[in-house]
């Protein structure tokens, strides 16, 4: 039924549930998989005030380096998971640029006939029942959206 999955990690626990679903969900299909994660862009919230000049680019260029270290840490461990599934995967790392318009974009880009993601990511940021990113993938996705809760 569904041929190429993308599944949206952020690190979470329910992210982590989420893979684990979807890389059943392959298996059981011989389906393929995109994995994504994304960091949201940098905004320091620093001024000069009367202290001089803050260089914001030394900052921003530290927390992006942190930022996509994490990233690379999560996208491994799911390649392995997937490796040994025997399911076929590619990593995606999509910086400066939030959560559901990452997999929102990388789920078009990679032809993805379903996202599946979890309810509640790292942030923690709730709607009524949904995560903010859920909810904004749920209203803005194309194709399936399978919330894992």
């Amino acid at each position: 039924m569904f041929q190429h999955l993308l599944i949206a990690l952020d690190g979470s626990e329910l992210a982590n549930k989420a893979l684990k679903v979807g890389l059943e969900l392959a298996k059981v299909q011989n389906s393929k998989i995109t994995i994504v994660t994304s960091t949201d862009p940098i905004g320091t919230g620093l001024g000069t005030g009367g202290f001089g000049t803050v260089d914001k680019a030394v900052i921003i260029q530290q927390l992006e380096q942190v930022y996509a270290a994490d990233a690379k840490q999560i996208l491994d461990a799911a390649l392995v998971a997937s490796t040994e599934m025997g399911v076929e995967a590619t990593a995606v790392y999509v910086p400066r640029q939030r959560a559901a318009e990452s997999i929102l974009e990388t789920s078009e880009k990679a032809g993805c006939d379903i996202v599946v993601m979890g309810s509640q990511g790292r942030q923690g940021l709730q709607k009524l029942l949904l995560g903010s990113q859920a909810a904004a993938v749920l209203a803005a996705s194309k194709i399936p959206v399978l919330i894992v809760k």
